[in-house]
């Protein structure tokens, strides 16, 4: 997951949220901004453009992962995508591709680091993608975000560790985590954190500092 088990930072880009026109000059604003994350010392990037089409697409994953190192890259939902830039991994949504389908194929076809996510958004859901042969799962909305709203009221921290009480692979809370909130985040059971804004600062050095120490802070799991 990461050095010596410590809670994982993940960077999620979406171009529309960022300062930068329409675009080539958005894609080249995320490629910065992952650049930049991974600098600071984010663990993992998933890149999450569903309406990039997939030579676009493709480009912004390949050229993550020749400026990313050592941030592990994920592709959101394109394993086509994912496999072809070499990414580490693909992160599957509610409405892709079946987590059993795409574990079953990659056993056969990709490298064995490669990682195979998805996202949860109840003990059930964790529960049916573990046992579908996930790596890894992202649980939320954990708090209000705009990003979310799509996903419905916030979870809270009581369901997050709910689900993390139902599965024994990592878990990951997304949603409105802040540093703030983040180390109760770790505390019901989340071995990291998700983020899309937080990880726009423009000082996004001091961003992750500030992230991952309260991840870190006495009495939570990191």
């Amino acid at each position: 997951m990461s050095p010596a088990n410590s809670p994982v930072l993940c960077y999620v880009t979406e171009r529309r949220t960022l300062d930068a026109p329409a675009g080539t000059a958005a894609e080249a604003a995320v490629l910065e901004t992952a650049a930049r994350a991974a600098a600071a010392g984010v663990d993992w990037i998933q890149i999450r453009e569903p309406d990039l089409a997939g030579g676009a697409l493709l480009h912004l994953a390949a050229e993550c992962v020749r400026r990313c190192a050592p941030a592990r890259i994920l592709v959101n939902d394109r394993l086509d995508v994912a496999l072809a830039a070499g990414a580490g991994g693909v992160h599957l949504g509610g409405r892709g591709l079946p987590v059993a389908a795409v574990r079953g194929w990659c056993h056969q076809h990709a490298p064995a680091e490669f990682l195979v996510g998805a996202s949860c958004h109840s003990p059930e859901e964790a529960r049916a993608a573990e046992r579908d042969g996930a790596d890894y799962l992202f649980f939320g909305p954990v708090f209000a975000t705009p990003s979310k709203l799509a996903y419905g009221p916030p979870q809270g921290l009581d369901r997050l560790a709910e689900a993390a009480r139902a599965v024994r692979i990592p878990m990951l809370a997304i949603g409105g985590v802040t540093p703030q909130n983040a180390a109760a985040c770790i505390a019901a059971g989340a071995r990291g954190v998700a983020a899309i804004r937080w990880f726009q600062q423009r000082e996004l050095a001091t961003a992750v500092a500030a992230l991952r120490a309260a991840c870190r802070q006495p009495g939570t799991n990191g």
